[in-house]
């Protein structure tokens, strides 16, 4: 059996899928699925809800891994802010899902991909704050700001002696796909920040355990031609791979 990997879908209202004009969706977005199978995982999407920590551990505790994707933003009010005019795309349902299972997923040593989004909701799962608005596109990279419907593409600097950095086979990462408007403020306790853009904003934390990956950029849009990007997703499952071996399955 391939190792399953938990993916955290994204609610998508009544009317937001062709075809589909009287009823709600969750979506999962297929660059990352086709990533994962590449690397030899089996996704398998979970509806968002709101959860307790019991139920989240029973529930992650059926998967070898977790995917917390991109998507729109954690409410200020999870890290003890007040919303900013900039802030869209809010979903209680999927904070209050994923922030409970990005905690026991820490907790538990549940290997764990966390992709844009989802390194913001790792973050503030963690304890830490956020840039509600990274302002508006004008400094030296716009993170995908100034083209609203496109990607950004930029390097980042990676730190030698991370994990990101044996993941990856360098201290660099050339033309990574961004398109984010928030972004890490005060880093949570536990993590580390361990790679960061030109501007000097951080795209990459580790924690101590070696299985967590989160990064700001989308290294999906490009793991198909993108060995460095594709790493990412194969290191994800290689860790699932060693879960299920531990467990005896």
């Amino acid at each position: 059996m391939k190792p399953l990997v938990a993916v955290a879908g994204s609610p998508v209202p009544k009317g937001g899928v062709r075809g589909w004009p009287l009823t709600s969706a969750v979506a999962a977005g297929s660059f990352y699925l086709s990533a994962l199978q590449r690397a030899g995982g089996q996704e398998a999407i979970l509806m968002p809800r709101p959860i307790e920590r019991a139920e989240a551990a029973q529930l992650l505790g059926r998967f070898d891994a977790l995917l917390l994707m991109g998507g729109g933003d954690v409410h200020p009010e999870e890290y003890g802010q007040d919303p900013r005019p900039e802030v869209y795309g809010i979903s209680p349902e999927r904070d209050a899902f994923e922030l409970e299972l990005a905690r026991v997923a820490v907790d538990t040593g549940l290997p764990l991909l966390a992709i844009c989004r989802g390194i913001q909701v790792l973050n503030v799962a963690l304890g830490g704050t956020l840039h509600q608005h990274i302002g508006d596109g004008g400094g030296p990279i716009s993170h995908g700001l100034k083209e609203k419907h496109d990607w950004e593409r930029h390097s980042v600097r990676v730190d030698e002696k991370s994990r990101l950095a044996q993941i990856v086979g360098a201290d660099s990462v050339p033309q990574c796909a961004s398109h984010h408007h928030q972004a890490i403020e005060s880093v949570a306790p536990g993590l580390r920040p361990v790679a960061w853009a030109e501007d000097g904003m951080v795209e990459a934390v580790e924690d101590s355990s070696g299985r967590v990956i989160a990064v700001q950029w989308h290294p999906e849009v490009t793991a198909a031609e993108d060995a460095a990007q594709q790493s990412l997703f194969n290191e994800l499952v290689r860790m699932a791979e060693s879960r299920k071996e531990v467990k005896g399955e």
